[in-house]
């Protein structure tokens, strides 16, 4: 079967949306109880019922046979976009890493459209337009550096203002 990607085993299938193809996969354990499977919209993850989307990954590493992913949370709302905190890292031994850590590397590399840091007052925010699935344009995310009062209206306004911009330069590219 040269050229041909592995099929993970029935059990080890998620339910697939209808454009969704998998793209690579990897027992976590011996007992053919968990994998992490990366399909073409995101990655399912041992002990998760919902596939976690590519946009939805804010950092992924491969070491010494560990997968770690650090998904995002949405903590709150701006005028066009969503801000976003780190939400529990996830780590899984892969018994059989195949093309898995590729897949992710690339994937969420992919998604990522267009990032920047600005400075804020007490310290800054980073601003994120990351491409999703059957979503048209960029869906824009900004992450508050530590320490950086996220509450603070004048914070909010100021964000809100170099969302803008950033968006506006972006339509004009």
């Amino acid at each position: 079967m040269f050229g041909r990607k592995r099929r993970p085993p029935s059990w080890a299938r998620p339910r697939l949306d209808k454009n969704e193809r998998i793209v690579g996969w990897s027992p976590t354990n011996g007992d053919g109880q968990s994998a992490v499977v990366v399909t073409t919209l995101g990655m399912w993850l041992p002990g998760r019922t919902e596939r976690l989307g590519w946009h939805e990954v804010h950092k992924a590493a491969w070491s010494d046979g560990r997968l770690t992913v650090i998904p995002s949370t949405r903590v709150g709302e701006g005028d066009g976009y969503a801000v976003m905190a780190d939400a529990a890292p996830v780590m899984v031994k892969l018994a059989d890493p195949g093309t898995v850590p590729d897949e992710v590397r690339k994937r969420v590399t992919a998604s990522v459209v267009h990032t920047a840091h600005y400075p804020l007052p007490g310290g800054g925010v980073r601003v994120v337009g990351r491409k999703v699935p059957g979503v048209d344009g960029l869906s824009w995310h900004v992450r508050y550096d530590e320490g950086t009062a996220s509450d603070d209206p004048e914070i909010v306004r100021v964000t809100s203002q170099i969302v803008a911009e950033t968006v506006a330069s972006r339509a004009e590219e």
